[in-house]
């Protein structure tokens, strides 16, 4: 079964997906990374309030520790090293702003404190917010 993941980045790592088409997590994600399957879509909600494409798990999940990411804001050692590789399907020109979303989207429950539901690096999100996301961005 397909599913549907919000993956929650900085600018730099953003840059990274977008060149080297792998997104990595932290041990802390180990156990939804490894949930990932190929096929699953990836949505990229860039930090602040974008979102910059959407890709295809293109493999299954590996490890590495080679350091392609940037480890700002994190421990100087992390290198995320739970990763799959992606294949786009949709990467707009300029990302997308993502607070006009917000309303609509069923995984945010709380509205006045959607950040809450953005804290982690990635989460499961229903199918239907995923359409209402790919229609967003491709002008729909």
């Amino acid at each position: 079964m397909v599913r549907y993941w919000l993956c929650v980045t900085n600018e730099e790592n953003w840059r990274v997906v977008k060149k080297r088409l792998v997104w990595g997590v932290s041990g802390r994600y180990r156990a939804k990374m490894e949930s990932v399957e190929i096929g699953d879509f990836l949505i990229f909600y860039v930090k602040p309030l974008r979102i910059g494409g959407i890709f295809v798990a293109a493999s299954e999940p590996f490890t590495s520790t080679e350091k392609v990411f940037s480890s700002e804001g994190f421990s100087e050692k992390e290198v995320f090293p739970y990763r799959v590789r992606l294949k786009p399907l949709i990467v707009p020109d300029k990302p997308v702003d993502f607070k006009p979303l917000i309303p609509k989207l069923k995984f945010i429950t709380n509205k006045e404190m959607w950040t809450g539901h953005l804290r982690g690096a990635m989460r499961t999100i229903p199918e239907e917010d995923f359409n209402l996301i790919k229609e967003t961005i491709m002008g729909g």
